[in-house]
């Protein structure tokens, strides 16, 4: 008996292995592409009044593959000369029309290559193409079907993604987020593919003026340098000029009056070169208005440690204003509005800078107020000054082309909104309970003088007024 047990229990051993090995080997001998999934394109597009732009990502290798055009080596430098058949090529596969039928015109413009990453699939080269569609005449532009088929009708296992980066009607304004559109694949069934219908609402001028003015907000709270410059200059507003010293209080009321011409003036000095650079369509680059919104900054931090115009602020924050203007019309001009939105913009945009400032003044105002009557003032004011001075340097030797790390912290300062909000409303709060506490703190009794002693002699009861004379009764 102890034979056979012994075979079968070889014989099982053996399956036992077989079982392992073949689908070890297979896993092993597997290919990388059969491993892991490729990448899909992505089309991105940018919706405008009377056009849609599109931005095309679509993977290298697989676009080598579908078209023809060999770029696995390709270049930057020689991608130039494979420019036509790559326009050609895809202006043959994209072909978006009205809902009624009626064909789009189709002009493929910049092309380049880059690195990409995707989740499933890692870093790849892609190549980038920017094309603009545009309808018939009269034609609705938010609702149109997309035939599209780049690389999608040779390679039937590639996908592409269609989102919207930039809707003004919707509300989406910023490009940060994507809003998915639908996505083309071949159908299986029939081996074609389909054409996506794109439909994206109705749109409405409310939408894009609130989304304005959040995008406004949100500017100048991310805007280190923008909140650097405004209250680096409210720094020394509490105090009295001495000389070339910062000595002495000016007194509640005039602190306030300073506080409120400065922001009113830089108000007005960033709302007047922001209209005019919009409305204007004056084209200013883009290096020296920032080196020179750096250049304020510094001046400001200056300005808090030694008083290099006093009793000026307010005429200094209006012409440095000018500047921070003209930066913040770039955002307007990057997304190519139409006049009517562009106005409307213009106003929420504006609206957005404003709130959020007037928010972040009165929060830093307690604090300011506060600060001015500690001992520790020349020490804290210096240090403040100070940071932001070093700030300023660093962001101008940048701008200037010299990147540094002080200027890439000072930038990501920025991204810390809610630790900024959170801290100055704490610092509100706790400076306003402080000064409430002394003003309501009970002053200690003043010792009055010690009341006299009658030392005359009391009044003889005997003894009656008249005329004024003390007449002895008998």
């Amino acid at each position: 008996m102890t034979g056979p047990r012994n075979w079968l229990t070889t014989a099982l051993r053996w399956v036992a292995g077989i079982a392992i090995a073949v689908p070890a080997t297979l896993l092993l001998g597997a290919s990388p592409a059969a491993a892991h999934p490729m990448p899909h394109s992505v089309v991105q597009l940018d919706v405008y009044q009377a056009s849609v732009s599109a931005r095309l990502e679509l993977p290298v290798d697989d676009f080598s593959r579908a078209s023809g055009i060999d770029l696995t080596k390709a270049t930057s430098a020689t991608l130039s000369a494979r420019a036509g058949a790559i326009r050609a090529y895809l202006g043959a596969h994209i072909h978006p029309t009205t809902t009624q039928g009626r064909a789009w015109q189709v002009a493929v413009g910049r092309l380049t290559l880059s690195r990409a990453v995707q989740t499933d699939t890692g870093t790849y080269r892609e190549l980038v193409a920017q094309a603009e569609l545009t309808p018939p005449a009269g034609a609705d532009v938010r609702h149109f079907t997309f035939d599209y088929d780049v690389i999608v009708h040779q390679v039937v296992t590639h996908t592409a993604l269609v989102t919207v980066r930039q809707d003004w009607s919707s509300g989406q304004v910023d490009g940060e987020g994507a809003t998915q559109v639908g996505t083309i694949r071949i159908d299986t069934g029939t081996m074609s593919v389909p054409a996506l219908k794109v439909d994206l609402g109705a749109g409405s001028v409310w939408r894009g003026f609130v989304a304005m003015v959040e995008l406004g907000g949100d500017h100048i709270l991310t805007g280190t340098d923008h909140l650097l410059f405004l209250l680096v200059l409210l720094l020394p507003a509490p105090l009295a000029a001495t000389g070339r010293r910062w000595d002495g209080l000016v007194g509640a009321r005039s602190a306030l009056a300073r506080i409120g011409r400065i922001t009113l003036a830089f108000t007005v000095g960033h709302s007047v070169a922001l209209a005019l650079t919009a409305l204007g369509d004056i084209s200013i680059p883009g290096r020296p208005v920032e080196a020179f919104i750096a250049f304020s900054v510094l001046v400001g931090a200056v300005h808090a440690i030694r008083p290099l115009f006093p009793g000026k602020e307010a005429l200094v924050a209006g012409v440095f204003g000018l500047g921070h203007g003209m930066a913040f019309s770039f955002v307007l001009a990057e997304m190519h509005l139409s006049t009517g939105q562009l106005v409307t913009s213009l106003l929420g945009f504006n609206l957005g800078i404003e709130l959020v400032q007037f928010l972040l003044v009165c929060l830093a105002l307690p604090s300011l107020l506060a600060l001015a009557r500690l001992r520790a003032q020349p020490a804290l004011r210096l240090t403040g000054a100070v940071l932001t001075g070093v700030a300023a340097v660093g962001w101008l030797a940048d701008r200037l082309g010299l990147p540094n790390p002080v200027a890439r912290a000072a930038d990501s300062a920025g991204a810390h909104t809610t630790l900024l909000l959170v801290t100055l409303t704490a610092t509100a709060l706790a400076t306003t309970a402080w000064t409430m506490t002394l003003r309501l703190r009970p002053r200690p009794d003043v010792a009055l003088p010690p009341a006299e002693e009658d030392t005359a002699p009391a009044a003889d009861p005997s003894l009656s007024r008249s005329g004024g004379q003390h007449v002895a009764r008998r």
